[in-house]
């Protein structure tokens, strides 16, 4: 071996590892069950990358730090020699000898991640786990595959059924369902640029020839039914953990139209730094709530979060209430006023809103199922597309399944600030008394008007 050579023990790939290597495709999915070697699979060929194409610039992303630390940062570091390579602990970043680069990332949110990766360049990009990831984050990242060379730019995606970001991969990858007939053609999706490859852990010979494969398998096979069909075999069908269920695009949501006058309107928010959430609401004379308008923004104290409900509050709105959550009743340190307050002072009055989970969601669930009339309690302007996209995606909390999950955090402030106005008390708008019009009125009328007179067809709404 010459002096300037080095030794790299990567072990001996499976079939579906060895077809994972091969793809050539612009994304390529791969897993489908627990066990199938991904992890493995994601380490060996960035890797093999970095050696292979020298200045070649990869990222490899998880959804949290922990998981990317234990899973791919400290796997690599002991598997690669410092003649090699060098790790960069600030930037999380392995540099090699021949000018490669290896990013590790997480993602802390949308909007962090669009602070961080916007602009980015990166020629291969790994997302393991990727049903951990809502559609919207993994566009934002593949904006990143691009680059000014002749490296082919390619994104890699590990998953297993279930989780945040089922419903996008199953749609991708699985049902092969693609946007092809879009008004937007940038937003149109070529089928030859997808492919997957579905493994098990049945074709991870290393972990079955192994000592824990059988206990493995056993703790596979004891899991509830349909999560072992899920995680056993890949079963693609038997999860999608969707906390909302009973929410259907084509009943719920509608196209904009006119609010009548007299419907009664509320707003309703989550704040917090990283996001205002605000939704307004009108409720007919029969208590069905519209949604018909969606606001969101970070980073706004609470005086620019208060002028921009105003500024996207209509003129001529009258707002019964604006429901907000209990949190914002907490006094600070520093002022000892608590946000309601500063609201306040700031032209948004706020009321209290009941912050029982549990409850809250059963409110919105009800507001969703259809009422006596075969019609929904509650329906959506279709101009609010946050929320809608939320209702869709976000998960059932695996822990507490009368819950919904908290991440990631992104996708829980529209159907906060929903859960916040469904479970308040509302009212019904009223139809409008029929106003008595006369030209003149001599005393006698007049006597009559300030009374009320005799009963007549001018007090029974029409």
């Amino acid at each position: 071996m010459a002096s300037n050579e080095v030794s790299l023990q990567l072990g001996k790939l499976n079939k579906k590892q060895e077809e994972f290597f091969l793809s050539r495709a612009k994304y390529t999915g791969y897993g489908g069950a627990r066990g199938g070697g991904k992890t493995h699979g994601v380490r060996t060929k960035a890797l093999c990358g970095a050696c292979e194409y020298a200045g070649i610039r990869i990222l490899i992303i998880r959804r949290t730090y922990p998981e990317l630390q234990s899973n791919h940062i400290e796997p690599l570091l002991k598997l690669v020699p410092s003649a090699l390579a060098t790790y960069n602990v600030q930037q999380k970043q392995m540099y090699f000898i021949n000018g490669s680069i290896i990013k590790f990332g997480h993602f802390q949110s949308y909007q962090s991640a669009m602070t961080e990766y916007q602009g980015q360049e990166y020629d291969w990009i790994f997302m393991d786990e990727a049903t951990q990831f809502t559609e919207e984050e993994f566009r934002l990242l593949g904006g990143c595959l691009r680059g000014v060379n002749d490296f082919p730019k390619q994104f890699f995606l590990t998953c297993n059924p279930g989780g945040v970001g089922h419903r996008w991969v199953k749609r991708l990858f699985i049902d092969k369902q693609y946007k092809l007939d879009s008004p937007n053609p940038e937003e149109n999706e070529n089928p030859e640029d997808y492919y997957f490859i579905q493994a098990t852990v049945d074709d991870n010979e290393a972990l079955m020839n192994s000592k824990g494969g059988k206990e493995y398998l056993d703790s596979l096979s004891q899991l509830p039914e349909n999560i072992r069909h899920a995680h056993r075999y890949g079963d693609w069908d038997v999860l999608g953990g969707n906390y909302f269920p009973e929410f259907s695009p084509a009943k719920h949501v509608v196209a904009p139209f006119k609010i009548p006058a007299h419907w009664t309107r509320y707003r309703a928010f989550d704040y917090g730094l990283d996001m205002l959430a605000v939704v307004w609401a009108a409720v007919d004379e029969k208590g069905r709530a519209v949604i018909y308008r969606e606001y969101r923004q970070s980073n706004l104290n609470v005086s620019e979060a208060a002028q921009a409900i105003l500024e996207n509050t209509g003129k001529d709105e009258r707002i019964a209430v604006t429901f907000a959550p209990p949190d914002m009743w907490n006094r600070q340190k520093d002022t000892g006023k608590s946000m309601a307050e500063l609201f306040m002072v700031n032209g948004v009055p706020i009321i209290k809103a009941d912050n029982n989970r549990v409850q809250g969601w059963l409110q919105v669930k009800e507001f969703l199922m259809d009422g006596a009339d075969g019609n929904p309690g509650l329906v959506l302007f279709n101009s609010c597309k946050g929320l809608i996209s939320d209702l869709e995606t976000i998960q059932t909390d695996e822990t507490n399944p009368n819950d919904c999950a908290k991440q990631p955090h992104d996708i829980t402030h529209g159907p906060d600030s929903l859960r916040y106005f469904c479970v308040s008390r509302t009212l019904p708008g009223e139809l409008p008394v029929a106003e008595l019009v006369r030209d003149e009125f001599d005393d006698e009328d007049m006597e009559d008007e300030m009374t009320g007179g005799e009963i007549s067809t001018g007090y029974i709404n029409a």
